[in-house]
């Protein structure tokens, strides 16, 4: 989790009724319009971000048919096995992967189920009981079974696919899982892909362009429903392209809750990247670059650079009257 220095904070304010009002009328109007023309009737108040953080690392464990593994995520489908491309696959289970991240103190991590299998249902469970309160889970999470999950202590659950439904956004399942869960406990999956120069939300699997894209106004809304964001960036994601430091910097720019990027991570270098495109502001995970799934990046660095930005905002902060 995040460290935060505050020197000087500015609320964005949000009239919420109006701007619900405006959305739900994109959304579920008979026009259907794409959820891009509606942006331009969110009026926000200005904000400036005065926050210094401790950037974390968030590790992950993907878990695909039981097995952790380190699979490119865009080559996930239903029914095309064959075409799926693996990095890597563990003789370790994810249970143990949870105990190594309990055992370094490193929190808010991802536990995803690449599938609805049992398997990769029992594996996942095994890695929060594991690590009690540690983890976010995700993979086919909803509103029947969300509590499921907290109650095998999960301390959030991450959800895409069930919110940005079909192609478009729905308000109404938003809102109903953060009724049974609580925005405290949600975390939204916003990975995207870029198109026309813009980062659509991409969903079933990666394989489906929604009609959202990410920017200020679309973030500072759904922050309303989320404590956290986790955000792929697809077209680099286990793939050891480098990162992709220009949603990197979108990110850091204009969320205004907790926010990790995952995808490219090749080295330090990229960490430090990260750190100051972000401005600080925007935690990362790192997958198939880690030794521990059969990359060149120590694990150990990994977190020796998480804990030596913890020190510094630490110290930072105690300095300050």
């Amino acid at each position: 989790m995040r460290t935060c220095g505050l020197y000087r904070t500015s609320i964005l304010g949000l009239s919420s009724t109006s701007h619900e009002r405006n959305f739900k009328s994109s959304f579920y109007g008979s026009s259907r319009q794409p959820f891009t023309r509606a942006t331009p009737l969110l009026s926000f108040k200005s904000c400036h971000f005065s926050v210094r953080c401790a950037v974390s690392f968030r590790p992950c464990i993907d878990i695909h048919k039981g097995k952790v593994k380190q699979i490119v995520g865009s080559t996930l489908r239903d029914s095309k096995e064959d075409a799926l491309i693996t990095n890597f696959e563990s003789d370790k289970s994810a249970a143990e992967f949870a105990k190594l991240y309990k055992n370094d103190g490193l929190k808010g991590g991802h536990a995803i189920m690449l599938g609805a299998d049992p398997l990769s249902q029992a594996a996942a469970i095994e890695a929060l009981r594991a690590y009690p309160g540690g983890l976010h889970v995700g993979g086919g999470i909803n509103a029947d079974n969300c509590l499921s999950y907290i109650e095998e202590e999960a301390s959030h659950v991450i959800v895409t696919s069930y919110v940005f439904n079909n192609g478009q956004m729905d308000l109404q399942r938003l809102k109903g899982i953060v009724r049974v869960v609580g925005k405290q406990r949600l975390v939204l999956d916003l990975s995207c892909r870029k198109k026309e120069d813009k980062y659509f939300i991409v969903t079933d699997r990666w394989q489906k362009f929604s009609d959202v894209y990410l920017n200020e106004e679309v973030l500072h809304f759904l922050a309303n429903y989320a404590d956290e964001f986790l955000v792929h960036g697809v077209d680099v994601e286990g793939k050891k392209l480098g990162i992709d430091k220009d949603l990197v910097a979108l990110l850091g720019m204009h969320s205004p809750i907790p926010v990790t990027y995952a995808g490219g991570v090749t080295s330090m270098a990229d960490l430090e990247t990260i750190k100051e495109a972000g401005h600080g502001r925007v935690d990362v995970t790192v997958g198939s670059a880690l030794d521990i799934f059969g990359g060149k990046l120590a694990y150990s660095d990994v977190v020796s650079w998480h804990e030596s930005n913890r020190r510094a905002i630490n110290k930072t902060s105690s300095a300050r009257p």
